[in-house]
């Protein structure tokens, strides 16, 4: 494929509101994860919640009022993305600018609100809900737009845990063919009771904080985020999108093929794209979810691509597993990576699983990093893996 410049991204998870935060945080190490509640949720385990959330969206757009929405505005005020935006608007036209925005509970928080205030005979939800506006998986795309004054083709994509990575191809494609000039790719998941009680009724929920690729990992720490990019076709630009791959291996509806091969396929796909062999990455940010089959499957992986020489770890451990944000983040966190010239620890981890064969990386790295390969995989086997690099 032809590379696409990564013109300008930023991100906001628990460890703060835009990149400087995230960076600070992989440098020295601190988690974002909390043991605090949610709500009314009385679960055990650790959390990372965005501060910041309690402030109404702009009255213009009050129908779009939820904490999904409110987490993206949040995360669209940093790092001087929107003026980067406004910027590509008046090069292109708004137009020929797409949006591409992965969630996957979206606004499901503002329904759960509703039913709690249902009132009448026969009871109804209250007149302040709207779905269209708020739940609905297209809400924070459509919002997205309106919010950064663009008008050309736009696409939410809800994939589980990878539809903020497929974002990235879906755009890639889409300017390929034409249908726009530059896109603004993305995603945003908040926390909602659904969430955390849907994941700890799969057990798949820790008590502990997610220890990704420990001996004693546990499961998941859940987490919300926002992240955006800018991608345009110019070459001249630091960063790049160097290939992407695409699989679906439909194992089983929330476990991974055991062997890891729709996570190999993908893998194998995105260098194809880039025409880059596995000796050429320098470091891949994994999944790494903490659960003990997704992780064993994810290392099968890339043990079978990489076998042992490249460094890898899974950002986990700082940020919780974002969901449908999660590409965005790994994404987000691994353009990072390439311009600190940092290899982030997997943090919490104390006692690297014996079965594992790749290279987990127990302690931070400082050094001039090239290309980084970054995983996303979600359940039903949905698999994304994204190819960065710097020239």
């Amino acid at each position: 494929m032809t590379p696409l410049g990564i013109r300008h991204y930023t991100l906001t998870t628990a460890l703060g509101a835009g990149r400087a935060s995230q960076l600070d945080a992989l440098r020295n190490g601190s988690t974002g994860l909390r043991a605090e509640p949610f709500e009314s949720a009385t679960l055990p385990g650790w959390i990372g919640v965005v501060a910041g959330l309690d402030t109404p969206l702009p009255t213009e757009y009050s129908a779009w009022d939820c904490r999904n929405n409110r987490l993206a505005e949040k995360g669209l005020a940093q790092d001087g993305f929107t003026e980067a935006v406004a910027a590509a608007r008046s090069r292109y036209g708004g137009a020929r600018i797409g949006v591409f925005i992965g969630t996957s509970t979206s606004g499901v928080l503002q329904t759960e609100q509703a039913y709690r205030a249902r009132s009448g005979t026969p009871e109804q939800l209250p007149p302040w809900f709207q779905h269209a506006h708020t739940q609905n998986a297209y809400s924070v795309c459509d919002y997205v737009q309106r919010r950064l004054g663009l008008t050309g083709i736009s696409n939410a994509v809800s994939t589980a845990c990878s539809s903020s990575a497929k974002v990235f191809a879906s755009a890639q494609r889409a300017i390929a063919a034409g249908f726009c000039d530059a896109a603004v790719v993305g995603g945003v998941d908040s926390l909602c009771l659904t969430t955390l009680y849907g994941f700890n009724a799969l057990q798949l929920l820790a008590a502990d904080i997610c220890r990704p690729a420990d001996a004693n990992r546990q499961g998941l720490s859940i987490g919300e985020a926002a992240g955006f990019a800018l991608l345009e076709p110019a070459a001249e630009h630091a960063l790049r999108l160097e290939g992407y791959g695409e699989s679906n291996d439909a194992h089983h509806m929330s476990a991974p093929d055991p062997e890891g091969r729709g996570a190999l396929a993908a893998m194998r796909q995105a260098l194809a794209g880039a025409d880059t062999q596995p000796a050429d990455v320098d470091y891949i940010n994994l999944h790494g979810t903490a659960t003990p089959a997704n992780d064993l499957a994810e290392d099968h992986a890339v043990f079978a691509l990489f076998g042992a020489a490249v460094p890898c770890s899974s950002t986990k451990g700082w940020t919780g597993h974002t969901l449908g944000a999660a590409g965005i983040v790994e994404a987000g966190l691994a353009l990072t990576a390439l311009e600190a010239g940092l290899i982030p620890q997997s943090l919490n981890t104390r006692h690297i699983d014996p079965a594992f064969r790749s290279q987990i990386v127990h302690s931070a790295q400082q050094r001039p990093i090239k290309r980084v390969l970054s995983n996303s995989f979600g359940f039903g086997g949905s698999n994304c893996s994204l190819l960065f690099s710097r020239p």
